[in-house]
């Protein structure tokens, strides 16, 4: 079930939130960030709005979504993705996407621009591609990935339509 996110699913999110900005291969969140500052970053308030899927209430993920930019950028939303370690595999991570997607068209949305896609996380960036999306951009050593060095950062895109 993916359903709007709650400040009380805050501790559930808090523990995958803060393993994968300390495994240091994807998110370029500080690795000192408290659990506070992070629910302020996740948890989004209106026109935007944070999901989690829950499984047997258990969170195994959780998505942010909505305008990427305010005023004259605010046609085209973003999203950011975090799935808990014991959910990889599960296509939990595509179903938050295909939610994601579905919530930027019902909201009128002209398209999805990711603006910070690590190249070397190749299963995120498999599936955007397999959802339709495109790599329009890629800034060379705009990443320091801990397993990597310096990597590049993807800026993805999926149009869909008028906006």
């Amino acid at each position: 079930m993916i359903r709007e996110a709650t400040r009380d699913d805050w501790p559930r999110i808090w523990p995958f939130f803060s393993a994968i900005v300390a495994a240091g291969e994807t998110y370029a969140y500080p690795e000192d960030i408290t659990s506070e500052q992070a629910a302020a970053l996740w948890l989004e308030a209106p026109p935007a709005r944070t999901v989690v899927l829950e499984e047997d209430g258990v969170v195994l993920g959780s998505a942010k979504m909505g305008p990427n930019r305010p005023g004259r950028g605010d046609h085209v939303g973003t999203a950011s993705f975090m799935v808990s370690d014991q959910a990889r595999g599960r296509g939990v991570g595509r179903r938050l996407a295909e939610h994601v997607i579905a919530w930027h068209r019902e909201q009128g949305y002209a398209g999805i621009q990711f603006n910070a896609v690590v190249e070397t996380n190749t299963t995120a960036v498999a599936l955007w591609r397999s959802l339709g999306f495109e790599i329009i951009g890629t800034v060379p050593g705009a990443y320091r990935s801990r397993a990597h060095g310096r990597v590049g950062l993807h800026v993805m895109y999926l149009e869909l339509g008028e906006g």
